[in-house]
């Protein structure tokens, strides 16, 4: 159906330097603080240097916020915390400052990049250089109709390829990952149902920005009705994502892969993001030794996601809001993991 080799990214996608990250274990052995003093900064330090292929490790200098954008036709059935076709609200509460994650970034002095793929609003009411990776207007209700026609969703994808070349080709050294989304837990959650052979009500939770009990019932209803459109196409990963995931989803997939070609590390957000590493996974088996889970958001979909990747998240406060704003969080405990196996003095 398309002219994308999916099949490619097995051969392109390599794992870290694993010698490297020995040379980064021998000298972790030599510090002057003990073996296992430092916790878990010590496995990030080498993952880091292994990533970098680089002992010392290089400091984190030019990480970047990624936001990918766009709703999601299934939000008119009410199982968002805020109404359909609202995601151009968050989109510009991220661009003016004012929602958490751009105040995060202001304050760790890191980049924010909001990318529209399919918010439903005309495009001349965002900035041109948000739109201009911009799919459709809204990507299709899951529940009863494809999310992406066959040329939309190669679209997409190709779009977070072109957005992960850009990132890495404008040094840009660790992406925090992230999504600005109404509907965008469903079309993930959906997702993470269909690969790991799960029912709705297993995956299903209460998004970013809370649902009561009854929102609870329709969102798990409409998840339900969406894997009987996603099992059977289980086995091709662009199809799914056609089917049943979105313009962003699919371009969060795209950009996840070649982040990973492009030796980029990415930190994962929260149940979106993880829904997409699955997708990802699927394509190419190593692709996730490029990427951290930042936190755990609570989201059943997302833990079930992050275990089938193995993947342990950093940090675990209860942050539910989605846009990024819990991987941003970690980004310090990164940072950190970084300064200390470069500059923590070694034994004589």
């Amino acid at each position: 159906m398309s002219g994308l080799h999916l099949d490619d990214f097995v051969d392109l996608i390599e794992r870290p330097d694993g010698g490297v990250r020995r040379d980064a274990e021998e000298r972790r052995a030599r510090f002057a603080t003990p073996p296992g003093a430092l916790g878990r900064l010590d496995e990030l330090g080498e993952w880091l240097a292994a990533a970098q292929a680089s002992v010392p490790v290089k400091p984190i200098e030019r990480a970047r916020v990624l936001l990918f954008a766009g709703d999601h036709g299934v939000a008119e059935l009410d199982v968002s915390g805020r109404p359909a076709g609202t995601t151009k609200d968050l989109v510009r509460a991220a661009l003016d400052g004012t929602s958490a994650v751009a105040i995060l970034a202001r304050r760790y002095g890191v980049g924010l990049r909001v990318l529209d793929l399919a918010v439903d609003c005309d495009p001349a009411e965002l900035p041109e250089e948000v739109t201009r990776h911009r799919v459709r207007r809204g990507s299709g209700r899951i529940d009863v109709e494809d999310a992406l026609s066959a040329e939309e969703v190669e679209q997409a994808f190709r779009a977070g390829m072109a957005i992960a070349d850009e990132e890495a080709d404008s040094g840009t050294d660790l992406v925090v990952l992230g999504d600005l989304s109404v509907g965008g837990t469903t079309a993930a959650s959906t997702l993470v149902a269909a690969l790991c052979g799960t029912d709705a009500s297993v995956v299903t939770g209460r998004g970013g920005f809370g649902i009561d009990d009854l929102a609870w019932m329709r969102k798990c209803a409409a998840i339900r009705d969406a894997l009987r459109r996603a099992r059977p196409v289980l086995g091709d990963q662009l199809e799914l994502l056609r089917t049943s995931g979105g313009a962003d989803l699919a371009a969060i997939t795209g950009f996840l892969l070649q982040s990973a070609v492009r030796h980029t590390p990415v930190i994962l957000d929260g149940v979106v993001s993880a829904a997409c590493a699955l997708v990802a996974q699927r394509v190419a088996f190593r692709a996730p030794d490029w990427w951290l889970a930042g936190h755990a958001s609570g989201e059943p979909a997302q833990a079930k996601a992050l275990d089938r990747t193995a993947l342990n998240p950093l940090l675990d406060h209860g942050v539910s809001v989605g846009e990024g704003t819990g991987a941003l969080l970690a980004l310090p405990m990164v940072q950190a993991a970084a300064a200390l196996a470069a500059e923590l003095p070694l034994r004589d």
